[in-house]
């Protein structure tokens, strides 16, 4: 039987508790070994196999660690990144990878000195919508796509106190909601030869970035436009996708149920675990020889624990990484160029890395 990897997770916060934990315990081939969280005993009374520490560095000297997890604010992904891979551990780092490329290219260049496996928490990749329409894409149901919009509209008026909030770098709408439709739209479509953002501040007391329009483009060979949205005054939501291609269009509302049963405390264990409800699936308009065919999508079930899965086997050598750190990189190099575009007004070209 293939060794059981054993995790540490840094930050029992919201991510930590909502979106790690549970999800780790979910995994196969996986296990929650140990917890930093500072001050309460919530770890370790919900999880009572693991080891709980009070600091990162006693975890770090932990010889029994085989990965940690830094579900931490996103200003501190960096530092804690590092001192893992110093310390000869594998990493996974809550989105948004680092605040700069620079940092994600120095963390990259420490992790393949090392021979360490270093990923990021992009776990949407495993939302089921977008599983449905990776699946679309792959058999060729719409054609060749030629405009596509995400859209992440929620209702929350008023701007809280929490560090995503903050008036410093890294905080922000584009930051922490944004990066999951970048790296979405990198998986599905590649990098884009330009980029132009509209970042805004809309509420009341809003001290960073929370509301974003972001276009994308790829080149008159490739003729394919992706538009990326958020908004937080949206009591009434719009569709959360929509592709257009030469053969079809597909439109899905509504968001992955995995967030809401996890915020619930669901173990993500549970039968029928990410499956949605016939009222939520997708609708497909597509040209199929000549007749017109209208209808549902089934929606494919998401699972966030395949993530850790993945990672978990790669760390073992079985399985290629998935979500691999100069994607999440790329992801990072682009939030850099929107917010230089918003601040110039103007659409930049995407710079193309050294040997691509």
């Amino acid at each position: 039987m293939s060794r059981i990897i054993r995790a540490g997770l840094v930050g029992f916060g919201f991510a930590g508790r909502t979106f790690h934990a549970p999800v780790i315990t979910a995994a196969e081939g996986i296990e929650l070994a140990a917890v930093v969280q500072r001050t309460g005993d919530e770890a370790a009374v919900r999880y009572p196999n693991a080891r709980l520490y009070r600091e990162t560095k006693a975890l770090l000297a932990d010889p029994t660690i085989d990965l940690v997890v830094a579900a931490t604010p996103s200003g501190d992904h960096y530092r804690l990144a590092k001192e893992a891979l110093l310390a000869g551990k594998h990493v996974v780092v809550e989105k948004p990878f680092t605040v700069t490329s620079a940092e994600a290219d120095e963390l990259i260049a420490l992790a393949k000195n090392a021979g360490l496996v270093l990923s990021v928490y992009h776990n949407r990749r495993w939302d089921g919508d977008f599983l449905t329409i990776s699946k679309l894409l792959q058999e060729g149901a719409l054609g060749t796509i030629v405009e596509a919009e995400f859209c992440w509209d929620r209702y929350r008026p008023h701007a809280g106190a929490g560090w995503r909030n903050a008036d410093e770098p890294g905080a922000g709408t584009f930051y922490d909601l944004g990066v999951h439709f970048l790296d979405q739209a990198l998986t599905l479509f590649g990098r884009p030869s330009a980029i132009r953002a509209d970042l805004r501040k809309t509420r009341p007391g809003a001290n960073a970035t929370d509301a974003f329009d972001v276009a994308l483009s790829y080149g008159s060979s490739r003729n394919l436009s992706v538009r990326l949205k958020s908004s937080l005054h949206a009591m009434k939501s719009g569709p959360r996708y929509v592709l257009h291609g030469t053969r079809g269009t597909f439109v899905k509302y509504g968001e992955d149920p995995q967030e809401q049963a996890l915020k619930a405390g669901a173990a993500g264990r549970e039968p029928g675990w990410g499956q949605e409800p016939p009222e939520s699936w997708g609708e497909l308009t597509a040209d199929w020889g000549g007749l017109r065919v209208t209808g549902k999508v089934e929606t494919l079930p998401g699972r966030y624990a395949a993530y850790y899965e993945n990672v978990a086997a790669a760390i073992r050598g079985t399985e290629p990484l998935q979500v691999r750190p100069e994607q999440a990189r790329l992801a990072i190099r682009l939030i850099e160029l929107g917010i230089r575009s918003d601040r110039e007004k103007r659409t930049l070209e995407v710079d193309k890395e050294e040997g691509e």
